[in-house]
């Protein structure tokens, strides 16, 4: 096995692209971008509706368009992409073995950047009971449908979740001869903002908050569903079960490494680099945590290129690291480490937190026990909060975000 590359970049969607591409403006000869499928863009590629691409190339792209822009960027900046190329495992010396058209092989790089994404739950994940018809999918498998078939596999569904992704599903139906049914939200607020989250209503869709499926019927195809809603059972005629949002970390590769994934965040657990415990091994992107805009993954995979670009100027050394601490009902915080680093600037410049559900209080920032930033608010489930991530919390022996909950 021979050193192939400086940077092997795991994954084609808008973070491993991102990367690659920041790698090749720094000067760096030999990256090697690794795509399972037979294009890049990752998820957006399945996305017919717009707005990607403004912040990064200043102009508007549908999401095949998208992807196609970022293979475009790809191949004049010399990135060596491989398609059909799939990594099966992480070594420790910064190997990776991968399962690819012409058998199995061993790649060796420098360092290797992970940035393989996030993906939906499917009904086995949420312990959904019933009948098992067709016509139960999640917006992914229904963009990917319409996108590359021009099937639209309902009519009339039901629809689970209230993310911003629910509000993509719902303009694919609209926009593709589908009216749901309703919207349904397990929580009692909606997830998405407002006034994203005015669609619904707007569109004439019954929007059901306090609502969860509690059986799916029909033989070959679904007919209807049961749900439990403000205390009381009822059903619902439909033709199809669309299943949304309820991300997580595509996270498999870290799950069989020694470096293992966060408890909070499903995802490698990285400090403000982008670095995991594994000084060759970086990740960016939405493996790190469920789920940003392909615009936020595309910036992160920008600033962990800029860093590894950096880091290939030294050897690398396994420093010593501290775990980023928090109080319930704080759900992760990414970074989750920190280390003393020889870089000027990170990967991340601020930490970004997740609430695991609505709390009205304080969330401060402890350095050793003392608080040095805090703010008061009313704090929504699975939204990105920003807190600031200065330069001596890296020399802190304790790193620790606090919260005092207001009744």
């Amino acid at each position: 096995m021979t050193t192939l590359a400086d940077v092997l970049v795991v994954g084609g969607g808008p973070a491993g692209v991102a990367a690659a591409l920041e790698l090749r403006r720094r000067g760096v000869e030999k990256v090697i971008l690794l795509e399972r499928e037979g294009h890049l863009g990752g998820a957006t590629r399945h996305c017919s509706h717009s707005p990607f691409g403004m912040r990064e190339f200043g102009r508007v792209y549908f999401g095949a368009g998208y992807g196609r822009r970022l293979e475009h960027e790809a191949q004049q900046a010399g990135v060596d992409v491989r398609y059909g190329h799939s990594v099966v495992r992480l070594g420790e010396d910064g190997s990776v073995l991968v399962t690819a058209p012409d058998g199995v092989e061993t790649l060796r790089a420098r360092r290797v950047i992970t940035s393989t994404g996030a993906r939906e739950q499917p009904r086995s994940a949420r312990l959904i009971s019933g009948d098992r018809p067709i016509g139960v999918v999640t917006t992914g498998t229904l963009q990917s449908y319409v996108a590359f078939h021009g099937l639209m596999p309902f009519r009339r569904p039901v629809v689970v979740g209230s993310e911003l992704v629910s509000l993509s599903a719902i303009l694919t139906c609209l926009a593709h001869g589908a009216r749901p049914v309703a919207m349904l939200e397990q929580g009692p607020h909606a997830l998405a903002r407002a006034p994203l989250t005015w669609l619904p209503s707007l569109a004439g869709i019954p929007f059901l908050r306090g609502a969860e499926i509690v059986d799916i019927r029909g033989r070959e195809r679904v007919e209807a569903v049961q749900i439990r809603h403000a205390g009381e059972i009822g059903t619902l005629e439909c033709d199809g079960v669309l299943l949304t949002g309820h991300f997580t970390p595509e996270a498999s590769l870290f799950l069989q490494s020694n470096t293992g994934v966060d408890a909070g965040s499903a995802g490698p657990a990285v400090d403000q680099d982008g670095r995991s415990a594994n000084p060759l091994l970086f990740a960016g992107g939405n493996v790190l945590r469920a789920v940003e805009s392909g615009g936020w993954a595309f910036r992160e995979g920008r600033s962990v290129g800029a860093v590894v670009a950096a880091d290939l100027r030294r050897d690398p050394a396994a420093r010593e690291f501290v775990p980023v601490t928090y109080d319930d009902p704080v759900k992760l915080t990414v970074p989750s480490l920190l280390r003393p680093s020889h870089l000027r600037e990170g990967a991340f410049r601020h930490f970004q937190l997740r609430f695991r559900r609505r709390a009205v209080g304080r969330l401060s920032l402890e350095l050793d026990g003392q608080a040095i930033w805090s703010r008061r608010g009313r704090w929504q489930p699975e939204r990105r909060v920003l807190a600031p991530l200065p330069p001596r919390a890296l020399l802190a022996a304790h790193v620790h975000f606090g919260f005092q909950e207001e009744t």
